[in-house]
């Protein structure tokens, strides 16, 4: 039976359906709708549900049969307000979008930041869904209307015929959850100006929490697949305690699994080096979450050099024989210069978190930087022992994966192979 991963991400969705085995049978994929508004980046809900279906829609025609489940993952932050009809009352605010810079600091004033960042594992910044509901209630009075808030994987899911629901992973993305009781805490609900009715029940990733009404997945079990990052360590085989995830796109994401239940000080310690804990995927885990902008400079390094994708494996030789010690002259110094800076803050993160809650068991790296040499040469120099996930999308995979176990199809610990 084929299973279907969705991942709506910041740029665009991935659509994704799966054999058994675990084997690419059809993909689309459809672009964001982000616009920049008055006030900063947003999307229209209904066109970013749209989009979605889009990329769906595509993955089926190519796979030409029936899914028996659809796992949805996707970016966290960013939320949908709707009414009692389920229609959106405001735009849906980029989860990177900073508008709601005032809110932050006054969050900072209103609420102690280490109380905060240790019910929360955030630092107390503008980056997460609480802040921003803040601002959507003083700025767009349909907003105060609202009586159900979803994340991104959910508001599509429930498109597709899906039960109101809140996934666990998702709603540590929010700055609303506390990580100790698994629970929405009531005072910082009620300082952005949220009721607890707002929030649909708390469900784990892999819990069937529904049936397809849609034509397009109509009786597939829906289940959502959490954040996208933890969706792309269930592909990679990587989600239990101990595990650790290099994930290399635009941006760089290191993700480390633990056992739930880190001390306070060890969350704290860790939100200060900008590493912040969420609940995992996976009842019983934590996940840790370190980012870094290395894809995007690699991305832009490559723009300045004016070397095209096709021609990376030249520059990569001519990097990789580079002096180390000397000056970063020439195209080949030059991006192998930037490639040690880059991940070298990647390296730190990963050195962060096993000084914080102890060494890793293993490592796996996987994202479109994986395709240089010369990055690969300087992770294995740096991060020390790794693999590399022979997975093309790995979000998408996890998030196949979890639709089956939803569906009965796989054990909790079993993947799409």
């Amino acid at each position: 039976m084929p299973w279907l991963g969705v991942d709506v991400g910041t740029s665009s969705t991935k659509a994704v359906v799966y054999s058994d085995a675990g084997r690419p049978l059809g993909s689309g994929r459809a672009a964001t709708p982000w616009y920049t508004g008055p006030h900063g980046v947003e999307v229209d809900p209904m066109a970013l549900r749209e989009s979605a279906f889009a990329a769906i829609a595509e993955a089926l025609r190519a796979a030409g049969e029936p899914v028996g489940g659809v796992g949805i993952a996707s970016m966290g932050e960013t939320g949908v307000l709707v009414d009692g009809h389920g229609a959106p009352l405001a735009p849906a605010i980029a989860w990177h979008d900073g508008r709601d810079g005032a809110e932050a600091e006054r969050l900072v004033r209103d609420v102690d930041p280490a109380s905060f960042t240790r019910r929360t594992g955030k630092p107390p910044t503008n980056q997460y869904a609480l802040t921003k509901h803040r601002w959507l209630t003083a700025h767009v009075p349909a907003s105060r209307a609202a009586v159900r808030r979803f994340n991104v994987a959910e508001w599509v899911a429930r498109g597709l015929g899906a039960d109101e629901v809140t996934e666990r992973s998702l709603a540590s993305r929010t700055g609303w959850l506390d990580l100790a009781s698994a629970a929405f805490d009531p005072e910082l609900l009620a300082w952005s100006g949220a009721a607890a009715s707002l929030m649909p029940p708390l469900v784990g990733a892999g819990q069937p929490v529904g049936t397809a009404t849609h034509p397009l997945l109509a009786d597939a079990v829906v289940t959502i697949a959490g954040h996208d990052h933890q969706a792309a360590a269930v592909g990679t085989g990587v989600a239990g305690a101990g595990d650790l995830l290099d994930s290399h796109g635009s941006a760089e994401a290191v993700l480390r699994t633990v056992t739930a239940g880190l001390a306070a000080e060890q969350v704290e310690a860790l939100a200060a080096a900008g590493i912040t804990t969420d609940l995992g995927v996976q009842v019983g885990n934590w996940s840790l979450l370190g980012g870094t902008q290395g894809g995007l400079v690699l991305r832009h390094t490559l723009d300045e050099l004016g070397v095209a994708w096709a021609d990376l494996a030249e520059l990569d030789a001519a990097a990789l024989a580079a002096d180390p010690g000397a000056a970063a002259n020439g195209a080949g110094a030059r991006w192998r210069a930037v490639i040690e800076a880059e991940t070298g803050a990647a390296a730190e993160r990963i050195a962060t978190m096993a000084r914080i809650v102890g060494p890793h068991h293993r490592l796996v790296v996987t994202g479109g930087w994986c395709a240089s040499a010369a990055v690969l040469a300087a992770k294995r120099r740096l991060f020390g022992p790794l693999v590399v996930a022979d997975v093309a999308e790995a979000g998408t995979l996890g998030a196949a994966t979890l639709a089956a176990r939803a569906a009965g199809a796989l054990g909790p610990a079993d993947i799409l192979a």
